[in-house]
């Protein structure tokens, strides 16, 4: 550790932090080799060839590169289909072309993991009054609340699907800015199960931002009809530089692209410009970097516990995203935190972090990412709102060893202000 100057505390902190997690860190390793062996094989079945790499332009018509992209994410995801472009500008993108492909005036959508991440409600229509949103085409949004430690109601979710029989069961696997456990694949199935069992017709739609690629189930083989996410996440592998995905039944994804483009041309039209190669690249990338990202949230979790801070998840539970929430108490130190993981980044080392204004979020927001993609949340990163209860949301981390660095460098900047 000769090159950085990290408090000797820490350092023997992170040594016992290591040996604490090892089982979980093997573990991931195996989550990592059983995903990139069937990321190779949708490469394979997908006939992915060199001259895919290279993209199109005007309309895009016959892109054979693009039909084998969305190939390869369909299996990799166990979809029917999938719709992946460089030209969902976000993961809040690709959710909202979902909710506008599939909901219709007088549909409802109800959330069944209480209220959704900031950047979507002015979407739904819950917060501001912008135009378009669902709210303005008379698209109803309900909402079942979490139990006060932040569960899920199984039984308020059962009788709300059955009294409403709403168009769209919708899930958030991710926490967002909430304290609430992420879902993990059974929990998701378990949704299904209740969806389908009270409201059969109900369409089951996922927001899977960061839940790609963290366990060997994804959620479309456990009852989920369509799921949305960010390539600048999990499955960009930082590499693809923009762009989102849908993925689910055929005809769902059908909707969605024509919804995208225009009704009647759907998916067969977009050029893809020069962004196939590195689309094609990060999804190659991507399960990899998944499992390095996650490694870096286990060794967080095990080092702060160790230092006396509450973390979610511990160390060793079983994790639904790369998301590590770290329990600091106070705004100086959630500032400090993230001061130490941008000065152990590659990019912009020297930049200090402050709260600010993000359009989108309610609260000033202070955040960390020295990254090569502007906003990837699959780098090592982390941002919090200044608001109660005063935590760190940490994810990503190309590669474990730059993650576990940063982290360290991180705690040396909280325990030194403690002094």
């Amino acid at each position: 550790m000769s090159f950085f100057d990290i408090d000797e505390r820490v350092i023997k902190a992170s040594e016992k932090a290591m040996e604490l997690c090892k089982d979980k860190l093997a573990e991931i390793d195996d989550i990592q080799e059983y995903n990139q062996q069937k990321m190779i094989k949708a490469f394979q079945l997908a006939d992915v060839r060199e001259s895919h790499l290279w993209g199109s332009t005007g309309y895009g018509y016959d892109d054979a590169g693009r039909e084998a992209l969305d190939k390869v994410y369909a299996y990799v995801f166990d979809a029917e289909d999938a719709l992946v472009r460089h030209n969902f500008v976000s993961g809040t993108h690709a959710l909202t072309v979902a909710l506008f492909g599939v909901l219709r005036p007088g549909d409802t959508m109800l959330s069944v993991t209480g209220m959704p991440y900031d950047t979507i409600r002015s979407a739904i229509g819950i917060e501001g009054d912008y135009p378009g949103s669902l709210k303005d085409f008379s698209i109803k949004f309900e909402m079942t609340e979490l139990n006060p430690d932040g569960t899920l109601d199984y039984d308020k979710i059962a009788s709300d699907i059955a009294e409403k029989k709403p168009k769209m069961v919708y899930i958030q696997r991710s926490r967002g800015y909430s304290t609430r456990p992420t879902l993990t694949w059974r929990e998701i199935k378990k949704l299904c199960e209740i969806s389908k069992a009270n409201s059969p017709e109900s369409i089951i739609m996922l927001d899977n931002c960061y839940g790609e690629f963290i366990d060997k189930v994804e959620p479309l083989s456990v009852g989920v009809d369509m799921m949305a996410g960010s390539l600048i996440k999990n499955p960009g592998g930082g590499i693809a530089p923009t762009g989102g995905y849908i993925a689910g039944k055929k005809e769902l994804v059908e909707m969605c692209a024509y919804r995208l483009t225009t009704p009647g041309t759907g998916k067969e039209i977009g050029a893809t410009l020069n962004a196939n190669r590195e689309l094609f690249m990060g999804a190659y990338h991507a399960p990899h970097v998944t499992g390095e990202a996650l490694k870096t949230a286990v060794f967080a979790s095990a080092l702060f516990e160790i230092l006396g801070y509450e973390t979610s998840p511990k160390y060793n539970d079983a994790r639904g995203d790369i998301i590590q929430l770290i329990m600091l108490g106070n705004a100086e130190k959630v500032c400090r935190f993230c001061e130490g993981v941008q000065s152990g980044s590659a990019v912009d080392s020297f930049v200090s972090p402050i709260p600010s204004d993000m359009p989108g979020y309610e609260s000033q927001v202070v955040m960390a990412a020295g990254a090569f993609t502007l906003g990837s949340s699959i780098e090592l990163s982390a941002d919090a709102p200044l608001r109660e209860p005063y935590a760190v949301w940490m994810q990503g981390s190309l590669n474990f060893h730059s993650g576990k660095l940063g982290v360290m460098l991180a705690a040396s900047k909280i325990l030194r202000d403690e002094k």
